[in-house]
């Protein structure tokens, strides 16, 4: 078994996660349940700033709340200094409701509405990350109405595709997200910027994808952005103060995952930065970075209970558990893989080889494949590791199913942040149909 941050089996043989014990969490709160152990989060919160700290870069580490957004978990991200980056009104939304600082909110987004980008405005955050010409005359157009300047960074592709899932790779050229770095967007988006008062533009942005377990990728598009980034000096007398590099730093999902510890990827980018503004004799800018999933993945567990199994002789036992793709989408989105324990007996001997069915009507509603367990029985506690990132982010209501609670766990004790949803939950935006039967 791999154990995550502060998890480790107590003295009654349970799985213990933040010095709680997942069984007693269940017996309070019940299941699915969503379990973060806040250690690990500071942990690797601190990870990466102490390392911009030690080498003297000025930086910026942006928590993306996409992974994972929550009042509390916001308000966590603002105790350890991190600033924080949101991708929608909901999300911003959060954010000015956990009174998170205004200067310190990036708004990203490949269609920002006219009402989302008001709302930025009207809490003066610290920078809208523009994605497109649209948004750039739509920024543009409200600024002028409200005679103000935003600060802004331009989303740019530089065309490197990282090693991960299609579906998560977004720093290629055909992609939805940003200016093309080689066609002539960037630069045709840097000189509409640089023309208006109203935007005062930091330097650009860039995502390559996530789950990356190498920098090479990240290094590529430090080079070729601030290879553009000499000839537009030499062209508009402009350099940037901020590069921002976006996130997609890899976790250990399972043992096939071998991602890098957060100050290596750290150093490498301000190593790589450093040499190629050196070599050009320009100044270092701001490092800006983006770790989501690298900051909550690992602290996250799922807790489960067992319910009904099913044997097909010569080839396969199924057991089934009270969620699924209700509160963990990702094995039926891009086929993400898992390690899970039974939380009630994790030193059981193991004795069997199961699949992991969710409770959802679709066939593709799985959650593992092939998972070794002890001979599991109805009412066993399944905990699934490494749902911090995407998994109450992506929740949904399939079926029907209310969404789960969320708990926090640190030093022994334990917190609800969020509620569980009830069926009152499930109807309470519902109307009835204006109809003349009487029912």
């Amino acid at each position: 078994m791999y154990f995550h941050g502060t998890s480790k089996i107590n003295e009654n043989n349970h799985l213990e996660i933040g010095g709680v014990d997942t069984v007693e969490l269940v017996k309070k709160y019940g299941t699915p349940i969503y379990v973060y152990d806040v250690a690990l989060i500071r942990d690797r919160a601190r990870g990466f700033k102490q390392t911009f700290d030690k080498l003297g870069i000025k930086s910026q580490v942006a928590y993306a709340s996409k992974a994972f957004s929550s009042i509390a978990m916001l308000n966590l991200a603002h105790e350890e200094g991190l600033s924080l980056d949101v991708v929608s009104g909901g999300e911003l939304y959060t954010a000015i409701a956990a009174k998170f600082p205004a200067d310190r909110i990036h708004f990203h987004g490949n269609n920002k509405s006219k009402e989302e980008l008001e709302l930025a405005l009207d809490y003066n955050i610290g920078c809208i990350v523009v994605d497109n010409f649209y948004e750039l005359e739509l920024l543009e157009q409200l600024t002028l109405e409200r005679n103000t300047q935003i600060a802004i960074l331009l989303r740019v592709t530089p065309g490197i595709e990282a090693h991960t899932h299609d579906y998560i790779l977004t720093g290629q050229e055909d992609s939805k997200f940003g200016f093309d770095l080689q066609n002539g967007q960037a630069e045709e988006a840097l000189r509409k910027s640089l023309e208006s008062e109203h935007f005062k533009v930091l330097g650009l942005h860039c995502h390559i994808g996530s789950q990356i377990f190498e920098t090479t990728g990240f290094i590529l598009a430090a080079n070729k952005i601030i290879e553009k980034l000499v000839k537009w000096n030499e062209k508009y007398a402009y350099f940037p103060s901020v590069l921002n590099l976006g996130g997609g730093f890899g976790i250990r999902y399972t043992s096939e995952d071998a991602p890098l510890t957060p100050d290596n990827y750290v150093k490498e980018i301000i190593i790589e930065v450093q040499k190629q503004t050196n070599s050009h004799q320009l100044p270092m800018p701001e490092i800006w970075i983006e770790p989501g999933r690298s900051l909550v993945g690992e602290a996250g567990t799922t807790l489960y209970t067992v319910g009904s199994n099913k044997d097909v002789p010569n080839v396969r036992k199924y057991i089934a558990v009270d969620g699924g793709m209700s509160d963990n989408i990702r094995p039926a989105l891009y086929e993400a893989k898992y390690e899970a324990v039974l939380a009630n007996r994790p030193l059981a001997k193991v004795e069997e080889t199961y699949s992991i069915a969710g409770k959802c009507c679709e066939s593709g509603d799985m959650l593992i494949w092939d998972l070794p367990l002890p001979n599991t029985v109805c009412n066993d506690i399944l905990a699934v590791f490494c749902t911090g990132a995407y998994g109450y982010s992506m929740a949904n209501n399939y079926n029907r199913i209310p969404r789960p609670p969320v708990v926090f766990v640190e030093n022994g004790e334990d917190q609800l942040v969020v509620k569980r949803e009830t069926y009152e939950d499930i109807i309470k935006l519902d109307l009835p149909l204006h109809s003349k039967i009487n029912l």
